[in-house]
């Protein structure tokens, strides 16, 4: 496994992890990592589902950096976020159903 790189490597890896992990949930969720230049040492993270958001979280880029690597710091970070995406669809009002049409009768004129 790896551990640690720039701060630009790292708020890729860290994107990647957590659309792979959300996305085990629903197909539809996409995570967003801000890696603010102003801040090199913060990552802010939440997911996205339409216009729904989870809460944002803030993550250390030393401790993802140095944690990345570990199966055990992986395993966890992934159970919080498909946790943080199950909480998501929960707060999502389900889509509209398509209308739905009546069946086209296949009888015509001289047809039963």
């Amino acid at each position: 496994m790896f551990s640690g790189g720039d701060f630009h490597e790292v708020a890729r890896w860290l994107l990647n992890f957590l659309n792979s992990h959300a996305k085990r949930e629903s197909p539809r969720i996409e995570a967003v990592v801000e890696a603010g230049e102003d801040q090199p040492t913060v990552y802010g993270a939440w997911l996205r589902l339409g216009e729904t958001t989870s809460p944002r979280v803030e993550l250390d880029y030393k401790t993802v950096a140095d944690n990345r690597g570990s199966l055990a710091w992986c395993d966890e970070l992934a159970a919080r976020v498909r946790g943080w995406a199950r909480d998501l669809l929960a707060a999502t009002p389900p889509s509209p159903s398509p209308p739905t049409y009546p069946a086209a009768s296949r009888s015509g004129p001289g047809r039963p």
